[in-house]
C-alpha cells in the first residue's frame, strides 16, 4: 500500500551557471573570470547566463547585452554554443536516470527527479533513516555529474515540486539541501516572497506595496488582498508558500530525441545496481527491476530498443557484457526474458556478483499515430502499468517476479 504521509522525495536538480560552465569546459582560461553568455560586447541580444563573478556587478539573466556591458565592461562576452549545451544537457540526463526512472526536464539546465519508493534500492546499514538514504543518493548524483562531465550542480529535496525548487535555490552554489517532512513551513516562512516559484518582479512589487515581504506574511494575508494579484491561483500559491504543494511532476515529454530520417534515435538507456554481495534469487530480482526501469524510460521517450545488453561484474572486478539483437520493443516482460537468458548463460564463475546492469540500444521511434488498441497485448499491458504509475507513483505496480523476490 502506498504511504499516506508526505515524504521528502522530490528533487530539483539545477546545473549552476550552466552555459558559463560549458564555456569554461571548452575554454579553461575562462575560469575565475567574469563571463557573460548571450552576445558580443555592446551588441544586441540578452544575457542568457552569467558567472558569479559577473553577477557581483549586477549582471543578471534576461538583461540586455548593452546594459550588461555598461555594468561589467571588463567581462568576457560570448555568443554561446547551443549544440554543446544540448549535448551536455542530454549527458546530464543520462547520469540522472541511473538514479531514478522518473525524470522530468523543466528546461535545458533544470530537471525534477522523483525518488519515491527508491529507499530500499539504495538503503545501506549506515543510513540513519530513509531520508538519510535519499540525501546520500542525491549527493552521489550531483558528484557524478561533476566528476564525469565537469559540471557543477545544486539540488533541493522536499515533499513538493515547488519547495524542492526553492531548496535548490537556497543550496546554490554547488550544494544540496534536504527539507524534511514537517519542516516545510518553517523553512519557507522567513524567505522573501520572490523566492517562491510563480512570483515574479511585478507580483513582488505589488505585494511589497501591501506590506507583504515574506512568505509568512503571504500565508497570513487575507484572500481579498491576494486575489487581485494572483486570481484563481491564489489558493494554490498559498499552499505552496506553506510547503504543501503537489509532489506530482507531470508526464514526461520526449526531450533530447535526436534521430536520423530513418527513425533511429541516438544514445542508450541504461541502469545499473552495485551491491556488496547477493544470492542468485536476489540478483535475478534486481535484474527484473532494472528491466522495468529502462523499459519505463523507453516508453516515456517514445522509443523501442533493438538491442539488449547485460553487464555483469564479479567481486574481483572482472566484468563481462553480453548483448542480443531483438525485435524492437519497450515491453518489460520481453526485455526481462532476454536479460535473464543472457545472465544465466554468462554466470559461469562461482564468485559472488558485485554489479549488474541492463542497457537498451539501437533505439527507434515508436509510430506516433497508433492508438492503444493498435498495440499488441504486451504493449497494452505496459501502457496500462504506466497509467497506474502516473497516478499513484512508480512503485505502485511491479512485475510479479520483482515483488515476489524482493519482499
Amino acid at each position: 500500500m502506498l504511504p499516506s504521509v508526505r515524504i521528502a522525495r522530490i528533487c530539483c536538480l539545477d546545473l549552476d551557471t550552466f552555459f558559463v560552465s560549458v564555456e569554461r569546459l571548452l575554454d579553461p582560461s575562462l575560469r575565475g573570470k567574469a563571463v557573460i553568455v548571450g552576445g558580443h560586447k555592446g551588441g544586441r541580444g540578452v544575457v542568457t547566463s552569467s558567472s558569479y563573478e559577473a553577477r557581483t556587478f549586477g549582471v543578471r539573466s534576461g538583461m540586455s547585452i548593452r546594459d550588461a556591458t555598461a555594468l561589467a565592461p571588463h567581462a568576457v562576452f560570448l555568443p554561446g554554443h547551443a549544440g554543446e549545451y544540448s549535448d551536455y544537457s542530454r549527458r546530464t540526463r543520462e547520469i540522472v536516470e541511473r538514479f531514478s526512472p522518473i525524470v522530468i526536464a523543466a528546461s535545458i539546465d533544470e530537471q525534477y527527479v522523483d525518488f519515491r519508493g527508491c529507499e530500499s534500492l539504495y538503503r545501506k546499514p549506515g543510513d540513519a533513516d530513509d531520508d538519510d538514504t535519499i540525501l546520500r543518493v542525491v549527493r552521489s548524483m550531483v558528484r557524478a555529474i561533476e566528476d564525469e562531465l565537469g559540471l557543477p550542480a545544486s539540488a533541493g529535496i522536499a515533499t513538493s515540486k515547488s519547495l524542492a525548487k526553492v531548496a535548490c535555490g537556497l543550496a546554490k552554489p554547488n550544494g544540496v539541501l534536504f527539507v524534511r517532512a514537517g519542516d516545510e513551513e518553517a523553512t519557507l516562512a522567513p524567505l522573501p516572497v520572490r523566492k517562491l516559484p510563480g512570483i515574479g518582479p511585478v507580483s513582488e512589487r505589488r505585494l511589497h506595496e501591501l506590506g507583504i515581504e515574506t512568505l509568512a506574511q503571504l500565508v497570513a494575508a487575507d484572500d481579498a488582498l491576494l486575489r487581485p494579484i494572483f486570481g484563481a491561483s491564489t489558493s494554490g500559491l498559498r499552499r505552496d508558500a506553506r510547503g504543501l504543494g503537489s509532489g506530482e511532476l507531470g508526464r514526461e515529454r520526449p526531450a533530447f530525441r535526436e534521430h536520423d530520417p530513418r527513425g533511429a534515435v541516438h544514445g542508450t538507456i541504461s541502469n545499473e545496481r552495485t551491491f556488496a554481495e547477493a544470492n542468485e534469487r536476489t540478483t535475478e530480482s534486481i535484474l527484473c527491476g532494472l528491466c522495468e526501469r529502462v523499459c519505463s524510460r523507453a516508453r516515456r521517450r517514445g522509443v523501442r530498443a533493438g538491442t539488449v545488453t547485460l553487464r555483469l561484474r564479479y567481486v574481483d572486478f572482472h566484468t563481462i557484457t553480453r548483448s542480443r539483437t531483438i525485435t524492437p520493443t519497450s515491453v518489460d516482460v520481453e526485455v526481462h526474458r532476454v536479460v535473464l537468458e543472457l545472465y544465466r548463460r554468462a554466470r559461469t564463475r562461482p564468485l559472488p556478483v558485485r554489479l549488474v546492469g541492463v542497457a537498451l540500444s539501437k533505439l527507434s521511434l515508436e509510430p506516433s499515430q497508433l492508438s492503444l488498441a493498435t498495440f499488441d497485448q504486451g504493449d497494452r499491458r505496459a501502457r496500462t502499468v504506466d497509467a497506474v504509475r502516473d497516478k499513484f507513483g512508480y512503485h505502485a505496480v511491479h512485475l510479479a517476479t520483482t515483488v515476489r523476490t524482493s519482499r
